[in-house]
């Protein structure tokens, strides 16, 4: 079963400074439609102009990540050292039992990025904060997992440690990244117990024939294996969550 939700019907959150583009409800944009997709809770896609920021007050029990589209930010979250993100790079507070503020400021070029909020499967722990550079491997054409909070994703227990090692989240999903060439594709197994949340960053995909343009996102249930096409050269993340 597939559900997309097209990019003009996006629920829309602005100040004189940013702007957010909603999948979820969030802050004033109120939808009982599209509350969340599993663990999922929040997906953002926001625009920030050139050295503002973008603000947010207490949080406990999530796992904000933010992965920079175009620009640069720097995360500046109460009792952690600034970390300045640069484009394809990604960032993870992980909230733990509560962290009091969070904020990101954008640099001079200003910053485009999509935020996703992972509800995590324990409220309890310290906050903890992580950073990626730009994935190194990242435009081989399939999936990547740049976050998990599966051990079998974490390199560490295979004991080959590399700066490309998935972010580690405190919930059982995972977020993928995929760049797509023109007329080819990737796939990504999966189980039935599973939701998948495809966003277009740019390009033309196709799922199960479906036309997906660049901000548009399509949920995914009962199926094994997950297939995008690219009618044009494509970029894609995905959230695999448990079902909701």
């Amino acid at each position: 079963m597939i559900r997309v939700r097209r990019a003009e019907t996006l629920g829309a959150v602005r100040s004189e400074t940013f702007e957010l583009r909603c999948h979820f409800a969030f802050a004033t944009y109120q939808d009982p439609v599209h509350q969340h997709d599993g663990q999922l809770r929040v997906l953002n896609l926001g625009a920030l102009r050139p050295s503002e920021t973008y603000s947010l007050g207490a949080e406990a029990a999530v796992d904000i990540l933010t992965w920079v589209q175009a620009g640069s930010l720097t995360a500046q979250i109460e009792d952690f050292a600034p970390e300045v993100i640069q484009t394809e790079g990604l960032h993870l507070i992980s909230t733990g039992s509560c962290c009091q503020t969070l904020g990101w400021k954008a640099g001079a070029e200003g910053a485009t990025f999509l935020q996703f909020w992972f509800l995590a499967d324990t409220e309890d722990g310290l906050a903890r904060q992580e950073s990626r550079k730009r994935f190194s491997q990242a435009d081989d054409g399939g999936f990547r997992v740049l976050a998990s909070g599966f051990p079998e994703d974490d390199p560490e227990e295979w004991g080959t440690i590399t700066d490309g090692a998935p972010v580690t989240l405190s919930a059982g999903v995972r977020l993928l990244h995929a760049t797509i060439r023109a007329g080819e594709g990737a796939a990504y197994n999966t189980t039935l117990a599973r939701d998948l949340y495809l966003v277009v960053v740019s390009g033309v995909v196709r799922v199960e024939g479906t036309i997906l343009n660049a901000g548009d996102a399509v949920t995914v249930r009962s199926v094994v294996t997950l297939a995008v096409m690219a009618d044009e050269r494509a970029v894609v993340l995905l959230a695999d969550v448990a079902v909701g």
